[in-house]
């Protein structure tokens, strides 16, 4: 296994995560922009009322997600284990 395979499974898998997580922080980022202009224009200093429509948008778009973020990470799991007798060289 040389040192240019290492890096190639490194990024392929840089790259499966972030496709994979890219879902729920776009999410997270709408949602607490939203609620923070909300909370700007009525004048709430609540810190923790973001968390609860947060929490709420991400378990919805995992719902939604989910089969997308399992068929990439399942793609990627079988490429590797696919070329599993070149990285034991």
């Amino acid at each position: 296994m040389t040192i240019d395979m290492v890096v190639d499974i490194m990024r392929a898998a840089l790259l499966v995560v972030i496709k994979c997580s890219m879902p729920m922080l776009l999410v997270s980022l709408v949602v607490g922009l939203i609620i923070s202009i909300i909370q700007t224009v009525t004048s709430i200093q609540e810190q923790t009322l973001t968390f609860v429509p947060k929490l709420l948008a991400i378990f919805l778009i995992l719902a939604l997600a989910g089969s997308f973020i399992l068929g990439t990470v399942v793609e990627y799991m079988k490429e590797l284990f696919s070329n599993f007798d070149l990285y034991i060289r």
